[in-house]
């Protein structure tokens, strides 16, 4: 950094310094504190609030609490914008641990594993969601159809406001995709279970086998609601559009299939398995296949690096022996009866890119066969648009909002997740919020702004080299041909305590204090002044100050800046 570290100066030194007794170049600037947005808390959807809560773990000896304490105290901080941690902290895949400014020192803080352990310790030690300090029992009730992340986090916000929420679900548990499109292997469903009921506790109503659209029309809502939030999400497969494939039993797209897994009723997929795809569905697809007992061949039509599947979870599938199959797509399935016997597959090349930025796959002349007992065509899904054609849904834009999560805003109709555009859990569970935070400000007749968060951290600010090298804590998995054997055996397992506070402390604390004291250190004036109570920020003594910078350039964290 290029500064030595010298002995502090007395007041008395410091005064005949400023007596003009010394030749040290002087400046008006003067330090202050300036938070700014951390890395990763730009990178999470939700905006979660990441940095604080692993401040709150590493720090909790400086701030004279227990380290028990220290996670009760982080989970609320979590839960406060996430009240999901020990679902997202399995399923999501950590778009925050890819803007990490530790990424290219050592690696990412394991952020998306802390969340898990923050989950976990949530339920283990039964703590409950609150309701705002201002919540107020208000009058206005809200429908809210469906029960996906965005239609659970949409009753989450609302009802910690005051307001009288009901969730209609067409199937007979709630959860949505988490439930019935995500394999139990990854997320455990007493997990879910647990993480929902603390949502309803804060008195959200529940009616389950209702399907809005078919069991009651949608303008019926309106009787009963003053808003309605439509989180329907995208249960419907997309098939290939290749012939016999309606007649044939033994093709299933993979929204259909995890579904029936997930409900209870694995099909018979026998010896031999083909799935069609790259993204998530077709690997849960393909692995619960391997647990059902067969042999799995993944059929993508690009290569490994353009799969937008959880890297995760590719990584899973190849440790647990499924057969990828790059560069080739179905086009001709060979129909015997009622059923699927074979596939014809033809080759393909990586042309120039589509809108998607990936590199389009071209057909070239070369086919090979695929003998399977059982098809999943796992190429994309699409909500089910029937009863809502009223409000606008439709194939070509779905249940296209504006900015603020509105569908209607004459008639209070607000939509997210799956609905509106495919996307990970945590986008889903922030237009819920986003929506939920409309809802109120228009019962409210209060302005709808934009949520700005504060000015992204200066990479550079941050002094790297400070921290010491601490690598990126990974957990044992449990063996690939032991796992494959149960649909309910997860692939590892959550941190322990001391794991959760050595990975919290490898967080840099971009843009926030950190509490290192290297200001106080390294000040020469005794401009900087400790803090009387644990947890509180250093202070300044501005009347002492020389505006040398040396508080601001040897602040780790780039905190401390200068104006």
């Amino acid at each position: 950094m290029g500064i030595k570290r010298k002995k502090k100066k007395s007041l008395s030194e410091t005064a005949l310094h400023r007596g003009g007794a010394s030749s040290r170049q002087t400046s008006e600037l003067r330090p202050y504190h300036k938070e700014q947005t951390a890395p990763c808390m730009l990178g999470c959807p939700q905006g979660t609030p990441i940095r604080e809560s692993l401040n709150i773990i590493s720090l909790h000896e400086k701030h004279a609490i227990t380290l028990e304490e220290s996670f009760t105290l982080a989970w609320h901080n979590w839960a406060n914008v996430n009240p999901l941690p020990s679902v997202l902290g399995r399923v999501c895949p950590n778009p925050c641990e890819e803007q990490c400014t530790r990424v290219d020192k050592d690696g990412a803080v394991g952020i998306n594993k802390v969340e898990r352990f923050l989950g976990d310790w949530g339920i283990e030690h039964d703590l409950k969601l609150k309701k705002d300090e201002d919540a107020q029992d208000y009058s206005e009730k809200v429908a809210v159809v469906g029960s996906g992340p965005a239609g659970l986090n949409a009753a989450y916000y609302l009802a910690r406001k005051g307001y009288k929420v009901t969730i209609f679900e067409a199937f007979d548990k709630l959860g949505g995709m988490l439930r019935y499109g995500i394999p139990e292997y990854r997320l455990p469903r007493d997990i879910l279970d647990k993480e929902i009921q603390r949502i309803l506790d804060l008195g959200v109503e529940v009616k389950t086998n209702t399907a809005i659209g078919r069991d009651m029309p949608f303008d019926d809502l309106h009787k009963d609601f003053d808003a309605v939030f439509v989180g329907i999400g995208a249960h419907k497969g997309r098939k290939l559009g290749l012939d016999g494939e309606d007649e044939a039993e033994n093709v299933v797209t993979g929204a259909d299939f995890l579904n029936m897994v997930n409900s209870g009723n694995p099909p018979d997929v026998g010896k031999k398995v083909v799935a069609v795809g790259g993204g998530d569905s077709a690997m849960d697809a393909a692995r619960v296949c391997l647990r059902l007992g067969a042999e799995v061949t993944l059929l993508y039509r690009r290569t490994r690096h353009e799969m937008p599947a959880i890297e995760e979870d590719i990584v899973g599938g190849e440790k647990e022996n499924v057969n990828f199959i790059f560069l080739a797509t179905p086009v001709e399935l060979n129909i015997d009866g009622n059923r699927c016997k074979s596939i014809k597959c033809q080759k393909m090349e990586l042309g120039e890119p589509d809108s998607s930025g990936r590199r389009r796959p071209v057909p070239i002349d070369e086919f090979f066969k695929l003998e399977t007992d059982y098809l999943i065509p796992s190429i994309s899904q699409e909500p089910e648009f029937e009863g809502f054609e009223g409000i606008g849904a439709n194939r070509k834009d779905w249940l296209s909002t504006d900015d603020f999560m509105e569908k209607d805003a004459d008639n209070h109709v607000y939509a997210g997740g799956d609905a509106k555009e495919l996307g990970l859990v945590t986008i889903a569970m922030y237009q819920g919020r986003r929506a939920a935070d409309t809802i109120h400000s228009r019962f409210r007749d209060l302005p709808i702004e934009h949520q700005e968060r504060s000015a992204l951290i200066d990479k550079s600010k941050i002094l790297v080299d400070y921290y010491e090298p601490k690598e990126r804590l990974t957990v044992e998995e449990v063996d690939p041909e032991k796992r494959v054997l149960s649909l309910t055996q997860e692939v590892d397992r959550t941190f322990t305590s001391p794991e959760a506070l050595e990975e919290s402390a490898r967080c840099l604390s971009c843009g926030m204090c950190v509490e290192c004291g290297q200001c106080y250190v390294y000040c020469q004036d005794q401009v900087i002044q400790k803090p009387a109570q644990p947890g509180s920020l250093y202070t300044f003594k501005l009347d002492l100050c020389q505006g040398c910078s040396k508080c601001a350039e040897v602040c780790p964290c780039g905190f401390i800046q200068m104006k």
